[in-house]
């Protein structure tokens, strides 16, 4: 439990202090390149959803942010029973990946709307302005930063309903938070046989010596039998 807290720990740490420094320090939508033009540091915001998607407005965000608070315990518990069952680290790794990307992601819902001011185009958000914070508890917008338009081109003509238009991969932009959830569900699914492999039903039964013991009844005539 201890390997598994540490880890969380770790990811947090990287994650919000890459998010307090992007949110304190640039304005919405301003980008830093960081490898030419296919690796970026782009400031944007979203409503709480992983790679910027968005959910039915102010009630949206607080769905996902409770149903996040719930994940997070139930994750906490099953984390603590692995361990507990001694099963392989690489699993529990998995699990901590994805409680350090929720965690992340929930403290950027509730406390960032009431600690900063609103990013904006023009304004650099100020922490704990006077007039309060852009928004009340669980509600605040998650900050996103890590842009990666790797490949940019056009569709052949021939696809359907795209043909013709551009593409860019990849499009999205995310946040470290996001990478550890997305990192933890991929290894899940791409080993979840090596993880989650039962036990043989028919597996035989073979006894040892000490499954024996000897009778000295008369009428056995001190035959072996079994307990």
């Amino acid at each position: 439990m201890k390997k598994s807290l540490w880890i969380v720990f770790i990811i947090l740490v990287i994650d919000q202090s890459l998010k307090l420094w992007v949110k304190s320090t640039m304005t919405l939508g301003q980008e830093i390149p960081l490898a030419g033009n296919w690796a970026i540091l782009h400031f944007t915001e979203n409503n709480g959803m992983a790679f910027g998607m968005q959910f039915a407005g102010d009630y949206g965000k607080l769905f996902l942010s409770l149903f996040r608070i719930v994940a997070v315990a139930f994750l906490i518990w099953y984390i603590n029973y692995l361990s507990k069952t001694k099963e392989k680290f690489s699993l529990i790794f998995c699990f901590a990946l994805i409680l350090a990307g929720a965690l992340g992601n929930i403290l950027d819902s509730a406390f960032y709307g009431l600690f900063f001011s609103a990013s904006t185009y023009y304004d650099v958000a100020r922490v704990f302005p006077y007039e309060g914070g852009y928004s009340g508890f669980l509600l605040g917008k998650v900050v996103d930063m890590l842009y990666f338009p790797i490949l940019e081109g056009t569709y052949p003509s021939w696809v359907p309903f795209w043909g013709g238009q551009p593409f860019l991969f990849f499009r999205p932009v995310f946040n470290i938070a996001d990478s550890a959830i997305t990192t933890g569900v991929l290894s899940l699914i791409i080993f979840q046989r090596s993880y989650f492999r039962g036990r043989p039903k028919n597996q035989e039964y073979e006894p040892n010596e000490e499954s024996f013991e000897y009778s000295d009844d008369e009428n056995t005539g001190g035959s072996p039998s079994t307990k």
